[in-house]
């Protein structure tokens, strides 16, 4: 016999789109979360006079591979490589650039199309564009899963105490609501953003103000209709207080149609930083993003890679989240499960 969690399991592999859509997201997450192993212009691992240095985890002076300069080593020089190899090697990533690395080297003014150096090109400031999009991709995501994670805990807390206590308290709140989803959000970051530069922290807590409302709908309507059911009043009678009802009893219930939320919430908040980004009120100026890397395509039309690139990415990304958030719906869907 099946029990309902094997079968919500298995209802999601029968999603053959999006179970593969998750291998891919996951395969795509493990390879740009360690992007200092895979792009960076410091090697992983060198060699030199019968020592062993790890530039990705410590800063080297030039000096100590027989230099003259008491500062860090620049190891895409010439001169230092020369060294180092005259009595050692050097075991370089995947992708000899960082997020930041100019490539000097260039045979034509940039933005350069790709070549063998540079596979998908580099930018107008001669930064390589495959590092660039793996730094970014990295910090789209992270930046959106915390930015789910944290309002999906406010806007579940703020249904669930509307829903269960209802009455006074769940009018005050839908009039709050209705009040603080009309702030006009965008006027609010291009100030904040002239009085101080926002970060990766400040962004997500600024948009964390006002994000948290997506989910209080769903949680409420969830607790207005399970309050009334026969097993809650049975524990009320039998003295169960009203927060481990809300935890143990009526919580369980309203997440499933929360977690069904979550994927495309997810992508909502990927494109909500890429937006931001792209208008020039997001991140800092030189940071990696997909955001950044789409205002690049508008801005260099006669560089199409860029564009195209950006384009790319950010389809991907949001086509994989919602096959997944598909997937997940199949899997909680009642009529699938009974």
């Amino acid at each position: 016999m099946i029990n309902i969690n094997q079968r919500k399991i298995l209802n999601f592999k029968n999603n053959k789109r999006g179970l593969y859509s998750l291998y891919i997201f996951l395969l795509l997450l493990f390879f740009t979360l360690p992007a200092e192993f895979i792009a960076n212009d410091k090697p992983l691992l060198v060699k030199y006079n019968n020592g062993y240095y790890f530039p990705v985890f410590k800063n080297y002076a030039e000096t100590v591979f027989g230099g003259d300069f008491e500062t860090s080593a620049d190891y895409r020089d010439s001169f230092v490589m020369e060294l180092i190899e005259s009595d050692g090697w050097i075991i370089w990533p995947l992708i000899p650039f960082n997020h930041q690395t100019v490539n000097y080297n260039l045979q034509v003014p940039a933005p350069s199309p790709p070549s063998l150096e540079n596979l998908l090109g580099t930018d107008d400031q001669a930064r390589d564009v495959l590092a660039r999009l793996i730094y970014g991709f990295r910090i789209s995501i992270l930046f959106g899963i915390l930015l789910t994670f944290f309002s999906s805990i406010i806007g579940v807390t703020f249904g669930a105490i509307q829903g269960y206590l209802g009455g006074l308290t769940d009018l005050l709140g839908q009039r709050f609501i209705e009040i603080w989803s009309g702030m006009p959000v965008l006027y609010l970051l291009i100030i904040v953003g002239s009085i101080i530069t926002p970060n990766f922290w400040i962004l997500l807590i600024l948009l964390l103000i006002f994000s948290w409302m997506n989910l209080v709908g769903v949680v409420r309507a969830e607790f207005l209709r399970a309050r009334n059911f026969d097993y809650v009043k049975a524990a009320k009678c039998l003295g169960m207080s009203d927060y481990k009802i809300i935890v143990k009893h009526l919580l369980p219930n309203a997440m499933v149609a929360t977690i069904t939320y979550l994927p495309f919430i997810l992508a909502a908040s990927v494109t909500t930083l890429t937006s931001l980004d792209f208008l020039g009120f997001g991140l800092p100026p030189g940071s990696a993003s997909l955001g950044e890397l789409l205002n690049q395509g508008k801005n260099n039309l006669q560089a199409p890679w860029l564009g195209i690139t950006g384009f790319t990415a950010i389809s991907i990304l949001l086509s994989l989240l919602v096959f997944i958030g598909e997937a997940i719906r199949d899997a909680f869907d009642p009529r699938k499960i009974n």
